[in-house]
């Protein structure tokens, strides 16, 4: 049983909720990501910001990206996430029954990686594979 530790991006990075949307996109941008973790700064996890979060919760809005936070636009409270050795099989389900292509990887709390479609593809055979993008691919676009 392969679980996400093992096929999961090691080092993830990660933004404080305090830090500007500007700083957060310059980060995507450079780390070629749509979304990145917010925890505080002993590596827990408080929430997620994405690239849709940025354009549809403060480029569309008007607001000032150097000024807000992505504490502000971010998704906060119950983030979903996949504990660090649960199978790859959970992952899936869990991608599929909350439509996301990426999930925090965590071990108590603590950021420890991310689990991407792309990590899934690479490690599980085809049929597994096909099926979770068919069902994410079909969902509202939300993550």
């Amino acid at each position: 049983m392969t679980t996400a530790r093992e096929i999961m991006t090691e080092g993830a990075t990660w933004v404080k909720g305090d830090q500007s949307v500007m700083e957060a996109a310059r980060r995507m941008a450079s780390e070629q990501v749509g979304a990145l973790p917010i925890c505080d700064g002993n590596g827990h996890l408080e929430g997620m910001v994405t690239d849709r979060d940025i354009a549809v919760r403060v480029v569309a809005e008007g607001r000032d990206p150097a000024s807000t936070t992505v504490g502000e636009i971010g998704a906060a409270g119950e983030v979903v996430t996949i504990g660090a050795d649960d199978p790859v099989d959970e992952a899936i389900r869990t991608m599929k029954a909350h439509d996301v292509r990426r999930l925090p990887v965590i071990d108590v709390r603590r950021l420890v990686g991310m689990l991407a479609q792309a990590d899934i593809a690479r490690a599980l055979p085809d049929a597994k594979v096909g099926d979770l993008v068919g069902a994410i691919s079909q969902a509202a676009p939300n993550n």
